[in-house]
């Protein structure tokens, strides 16, 4: 693993920026054409509602802004973008939120992103970082326990 650490410190750093921007346009992109193709087999099926159709309206105005932001998180640009797609925001105005976004995401993973990962990693640190690692499991399960409790309640006894 320290030589392919060792490449990555090497690179020029208007290369990483690049190379993290095209990672995440290709990304979130697919993302949202993932989003896009699930919403056309729904409406195949029957036409949305007003109510539906007054959402998707709200996301076409609102979400490209949504979409920029939601690089700042970690976690939320996946759902974000699938919503995107899922709402059929229209791809120019997809485009205007996830341009500025993959800029701040790239500025941020090639920046500070990558020296705090290189720091853990090459700092002789690994034992926090495989800590580290083991709480975020520790954590995805105890979320996901809890999401699967609490949408199939226990069944009162008696109740057949």
């Amino acid at each position: 693993m320290s030589e392919v650490l060792d490449s990555i410190r090497a690179w020029p750093w208007f290369w990483a920026w690049l190379t993290f921007f095209v990672i995440v346009l290709l990304r979130a992109g697919a993302t949202y054409g993932i989003g896009r193709a699930i919403a056309a087999g729904m409406l195949r099926e029957r036409e949305p509602g007003p109510r539906v159709l007054a959402a998707m309206r709200q996301v076409e105005r609102w979400g490209p802004p949504a979409v920029t932001v939601s690089f700042f998180t970690v976690g939320a640009q996946t759902a974000v973008n699938l919503g995107a797609g899922l709402a059929r925001m229209s791809f120019p105005r997809y485009l205007t939120g996830l341009v500025p976004g993959a800029v701040i995401w790239a500025t941020i993973w090639s920046t500070i992103g990558m020296s705090a990962f290189l720091a853990v990693f090459t700092g002789g640190s690994e034992r926090l970082a495989w800590l580290f690692v083991l709480l975020v499991v520790v954590v995805v399960a105890v979320l996901l326990r809890r999401s699967v409790s609490q949408s199939n309640p226990a069944r009162e006894p008696g109740a057949d």
